[in-house]
């Protein structure tokens, strides 16, 4: 049986390329065809009239899918989840400028004062709002970017106007100066800064500490037709995440391919060998702000991140839904990945993590063995800014 799987070029789809460049798919007996997508809308609809069986989508995106909005209701299932991190806040040159003449000092916070300030200036001089991009609405980036500006004191819905745009886009839509800045992953963030078409002030990791991000998905009812044809996809994926991790330089090699980004080399591992400038400094973000592929068990789908975006999706009016922990558990298969990768990693004795947050390293009891996770943070407000 072929397994159509979609993808969008972007470095988190670094374990597809190397499951199928390093024979992953192939051990475990799957004949894959990838085939890419240019607008994340797309890539969910292929896969809703089953022109696909699979594709690594928008977490938010998954469970926005699965309630029909903005779209047809089509149940759809992940038990993988892709990786952490990878996203970043980049403006243009005009907008970096203005934030480095009004800010205080280098941190999220003293950039979101600056954001502030900048925002109160345009209105009151009449000038129209700051346009910044977003891949989607139902997006960690876009939700990484509204927390942001919130903590900010903005009203992201009312101060500044947010647009969609498709990730490939948004470097090019930001250096003819149609939008004002983006939030999206990588290599975007990398290639904007690095050619001069802008600033990469915030990574999403100073927003949300080892954020989860794209989730394998599949209709429910194709698991349950392919139940083996799935276990070995998740098989397959985890080894090449776990592959990608251990040999990262090599591994993001791959995706400089024209049949991958078509990207240069050395821009897609600008992030991971810190010559990517960050903030208003320009000195090189810390290269574990971004991807981690298998780390922090990282492919675990706990069905707390799921409860999250949930929580995020009514926080900004997106939905309105009572049983969260129920819908949850029906859109994120911990038990479909139990059972698949039990041989291969430990499980943890939970579904969910804890609600609190942890600044550092911090472990959950599994078996056979503990499970190291990491820092889990949401930028929050500072009291002396909140007063001011």
């Amino acid at each position: 049986m072929k397994v159509r799987i979609g993808y969008m070029p972007l470095t988190d789809s670094l374990p597809l390329a190397v499951a199928q460049e390093a024979g992953f798919f192939a051990a475990e007996g799957l004949d894959v065809e990838l085939q890419p997508e240019w607008s994340w809308a797309s890539l969910r609809d292929r896969l809703l009239v089953g022109q696909l069986d699979a594709a690594p989508m928008l977490a938010p995106m998954l469970l926005s899918t699965s309630l029909g909005l903005g779209c047809i209701k089509k149940p759809l299932a992940t038990a993988f989840s892709m990786g952490l991190n990878g996203n970043g806040v980049t403006v243009s040159p005009m907008l970096f400028q203005g934030l480095c003449a009004l800010s205080e000092g280098p941190t999220p916070n003293d950039i979101a004062a600056a954001m502030n300030k900048l925002v109160a200036a345009r209105a009151s001089s009449g000038e129209d709002p700051l346009v910044l991009a977003v891949v989607f609405p139902f997006s960690c980036h876009a939700y990484q970017l509204r927390h942001w500006l919130s903590v900010a004191g903005l009203d992201p819905d009312h101060d500044v106007k947010l647009v969609v745009l498709p990730p490939s886009q948004m470097v090019d839509h930001l250096r003819m100066g149609h939008i004002d800045g983006f939030c999206v992953g990588e290599p975007w963030n990398s290639l904007a800064a690095l050619t001069g078409a802008g600033h990469c002030i915030l990574s999403g990791y100073q927003i949300w500490e080892n954020a989860p991000e794209k989730v394998l998905a599949v209709s429910r009812d194709w698991v349950s037709r392919h139940p083996d044809t799935h276990r070995a996809l998740l098989r397959a994926l985890y080894k090449a995440a776990c592959h990608a991790d251990e040999n990262l330089v090599e591994s993001l090699s791959l995706l400089a391919h024209p049949a991958w980004l078509d990207v240069p080399a050395e821009i897609i591992r600008a992030p991971f060998s810190q010559r990517l400038p960050a903030g208003l400094t320009g000195q090189p973000f810390p290269a574990h702000h971004f991807h981690v592929f298998a780390g922090f068990h990282a492919n675990f789908p706990w069905r707390s991140d799921a409860a999250f975006l949930l929580q995020e999706m009514q926080r900004w009016r997106q939905c309105s839904l009572e049983e969260t922990k129920t819908f949850a558990a029906q859109c994120y298969r911990t038990d479909l990945f139990r059972d698949a990768l039990a041989d291969l990693t430990s499980m943890p004795l939970m579904d969910s993590k804890p609600d609190e947050r942890h600044a550092g390293h911090w472990q959950l009891p599994g078996e056979p063995g503990p499970l190291e996770l990491g820092p889990d943070r949401l930028l929050r407000v500072i009291e002396d800014q909140a007063e001011s």
